[in-house]
């Protein structure tokens, strides 16, 4: 199985297009796709672990790390399942941070056009574009397990938001709240055994008054578009456009925010961008070290 592994984990490397993920091409290269130290940061693992799981020397890769080939790799779900067979890992029932192909070359391709960000089923932000990182702040400097959505939207003990490192206004607040507990309430239908959806929703239900009082009320709400005004710290106030797509099975969650086309908010959300700091994980990846020793 080890040796399948590595042989089906370099075919996936030899197919992608380096030009596809952004990444300098030219007639040196000698790697038909991807090369090993590429696909070693792009899933933020050593380039010696790569080379093991391919060359079949190591044999338990664990289930973050096949989590994290699998994104780089940009794997349908039933590829990323076979992944996981293959690693000798049941592949995950909870919720899911794998996206797809198409999301990833989506976030890519509008980094300079509109602000997107990916979420999970329970509001855990998983990729954001570098449109997101400048309009709203950079969310790597944010410990990954704060950054959630729903927990800004409930806040326990005074915690100030996290994902927008400067002020947010939105439209109409009591919406938005009442269709992240629908969000939540439908998740529990669907991943009933997760239990980071568990452990958010006992928070909030302690944490916070209002989630509670929502929470016990059955709220049942769709809400997938909003007005919000961002103050930015360069270029003022920016009036912006929240629509919410759901992608698949996974229940995942798309946030894109635009501005009004010809707009002094348009030229503002430009502005803002071009002021922005370049950005190096500006797709938002986790660091793994899960080398053996």
């Amino acid at each position: 199985m080890a040796s399948d592994l590595g042989t089906t984990i370099r075919a996936w490397r030899d197919r992608l297009s380096p030009a596809e993920l952004g990444l300098p091409g030219g007639r040196a290269r000698r790697a038909a796709g991807l090369r090993r130290e590429e696909l070693a940061d792009l899933a933020g693992i050593s380039v010696d672990y790569v080379v093991r799981l391919e060359q079949g020397r190591f044999r338990t890769p664990s289930a973050q790390v096949v989590a994290a080939l699998a994104r780089a790799l940009q794997l349908s779900a039933a590829e990323r399942d076979h992944l996981y067979r293959l690693a000798g890992i049941v592949a995950p029932a909870a919720i899911s941070d794998h996206l797809p192909p198409g999301l990833q070359r989506l976030l890519r391709r509008l980094g300079d056009t509109a602000a997107i960000a990916v979420f999970a089923a329970h509001w855990q932000l998983i990729q954001w574009n570098r449109g997101w990182a400048t309009l709203l702040g950079d969310p790597s400097t944010v410990p990954p397990a704060l950054r959630n959505f729903a927990r800004d939207t409930f806040p326990v003990d005074g915690a100030a938001p996290r994902l927008s490192q400067w002020p947010v206004i939105t439209s109409s607040r009591d919406m938005t709240e009442a269709a992240v507990v629908s969000d939540l309430r439908r998740a529990t239908g669907r991943f009933p055994d997760d239990r980071l959806l568990s452990d958010l929703i006992g928070d909030l239900q302690r944490g916070s008054r209002r989630f509670a009082e929502l929470w016990s009320a059955g709220v049942v709400a769709a809400h997938r578009e909003d007005q919000k005004i961002i103050y930015h710290p360069t270029v003022g106030a920016i009036a912006v456009d929240c629509d919410v797509l759901s992608d698949g099975d996974a229940e995942l969650k798309i946030v894109i925010l635009t501005a009004a086309t010809d707009s002094e908010d348009e030229t503002k959300m430009r502005l803002a961008l071009v002021a922005g700091a370049p950005l190096e994980n500006h797709l938002g990846r986790s660091l793994i070290d899960d080398s053996p020793t």
